[in-house]
């Protein structure tokens, strides 16, 4: 799957258009590495992302088409 599109399918971005336009800007790092839009995530991926001063940090434990709202979170753990 599509980085930006997981991260508006776990609800990390709300928008699709959004999670595209923070990579295009490489506010988003997997594994230590500034990546596009349309890398391909894998379980196991570290997922950094910077809004503003703030930075989350996350590891990816699934990768679903679809999910609901409530499911979400659990495609992912956070990370120190």
């Amino acid at each position: 799957m599509r980085l930006d599109k997981y991260l508006k399918v776990s609800r990390v971005i709300k928008r699709r258009t959004v999670a595209n336009d923070a990579c295009d800007a490489g506010k988003v790092a997997v594994n230590g590495k500034i990546a596009r839009a349309s890398y391909d995530v894998k379980i196991g991926d570290v997922v950094e992302i910077t809004f503003g001063e703030k930075k989350i940090k996350f590891k990816i434990t699934s990768i679903n088409e679809t999910v609901r709202k409530d499911d979400a979170s659990s495609m992912y753990e956070y990370v120190d």
